[in-house]
């Protein structure tokens, strides 16, 4: 059995690369059955979407604008990502609050990377708001998808230095690294549970 994988992205798709390329160099589909088949996006000028076509995968765009309710745009890119039969969708950068319909269509197969120590500094900005607190510590969070914002079951977590010299930008560089290392593993690990 084909265990597909979708990638939604809303930016530059660099763990939607991260992603695609550990499957490849560690030969998912020859040796878990696996594949990243597809990425959609809610924004039709993400550059993840060119880097996607340069990758060889099929792309769409769901435009969340052209919907007056977050319900009709769930619907919407229910309806697209179905079409591949999802072991697993990946949210990498999709900057959308999902509605109780999407999440629970996909229970269990729905997971999320967060730019912080969650349960710590849910929502946006994070890293300013890390500096802010003083925080020794940063790092990044990839979780089970719930109802509830940047919740769910932790599946890994990486930590990196908060340095006296940051800014929100290079404390963003430097967790960004760490995603790209865990979220490939936490999704190499999920697809090859029974």
């Amino acid at each position: 059995m084909n265990k597909n994988i979708v990638i939604l992205i809303s930016g530059s798709g660099s763990n939607m690369a991260a992603i695609v390329d550990a499957s490849r160099r560690c030969h998912w589909r020859q040796r878990h059955g696996a594949q990243v088949v597809a990425v959609f996006s809610n924004k039709t000028e993400a550059p993840g979407l060119s880097l996607a076509r340069e990758l060889g995968l099929q792309t769409g765009v769901i435009d969340h604008t052209a919907y007056p309710t977050r319900e009709g745009f769930d619907a919407a890119l229910i309806a697209q990502i179905d079409q591949h039969q999802p072991a697993l969708v990946v949210l990498a950068g999709f900057m959308r609050i999902l509605t109780p319909l999407f999440v629970s269509h996909y229970a269990d197969r729905l997971i999320n990377i967060h730019p912080s120590l969650l349960p710590a500094f849910t929502g946006l900005k994070t890293h300013q708001r890390a500096i802010d607190a003083g925080c020794h510590v940063a790092g990044c969070t990839v979780h089970r998808v719930t109802g509830e914002l940047d919740y769910g079951e932790i599946l890994e977590q990486a930590v990196v230095p908060v340095l006296p010299s940051d800014t929100a930008e290079s404390l963003a560089a430097r967790v960004l690294t760490q995603e790209h290392l865990i979220y490939p593993r936490v999704v190499e690990r999920l697809i090859t549970l029974p």
